[in-house]
């Protein structure tokens, strides 16, 4: 398998500071990481509770965001391509995470990933979801001059929401025959790499 994670400088910089961590300590920063991972928009600690961190990790605030953000991209990565936890461990230590937190990603992961992707397969990250499909067909007959001609096409109506609201929004879309096809042909692939995660 690729590796999730790829050795850049920012990563080489994180993965320094994540190894001079105190491991109980990086242990709860983890944890709490991973139980807020799948609110989005939402801030993982307060603006307090990160000078406090600032404080008990020994780290000046830039080296506590890269951190908190490597983290956070880490396990958004496990998520992403549910990784198991001795691959995640492995795949830590080949950039140079220390084995033992390494581990503390792993023990976390395999205890609180299941939990984690699922919550991020029910959050809706578009900020309008599909409620209503319809359609209909339209053929536009020959004109005088072009006596056999008749053009085919499909219209449809996309009934979109947003998550606050009740209030539908239509959007009509008009295919010829190709365009179509091509939009079908990608809904197929979406539908492979859907019915590939579940």
């Amino acid at each position: 398998m690729a590796s999730i994670v790829k050795e850049t400088q920012s990563i080489k910089e994180a993965v320094a500071f994540i190894n001079a961590i105190d491991v109980n300590k990086f242990s709860r920063l983890i944890s709490r990481i991973v139980q807020k991972l799948h609110l989005k928009g939402e801030r993982i600690f307060s603006e307090e509770e990160e000078v406090k961190l600032q404080a008990a990790l020994s780290l000046e605030r830039p080296a506590l965001t890269l951190v908190l953000e490597t983290a956070s991209f880490i396990l958004e990565q496990a998520a992403y391509h549910n990784v198991k936890p001795a691959s995640l461990q492995q795949q830590l230590e080949a950039i140079h995470v220390s084995q033992e937190k390494a581990e503390v990603f792993s023990q976390t992961w395999a205890s609180a990933g299941p939990e984690l992707v699922e919550k991020l397969r029910q959050t809706i990250f578009a900020p309008k979801k599909l409620e209503h499909v319809g359609w209909q067909l339209n053929l536009q007959m020959a004109q005088s001059s072009q006596a056999k001609l008749k053009d085919p096409s499909a219209v449809l109506q996309l009934g979109l929401c947003a998550e606050n609201s009740e209030k539908q929004e239509n959007v009509f879309v008009e295919f010829n025959h190709q365009e179509l096809l091509e939009f079908y042909n990608k809904l197929e692939i979406v539908q492979g790499q859907l019915d590939s995660l579940t």
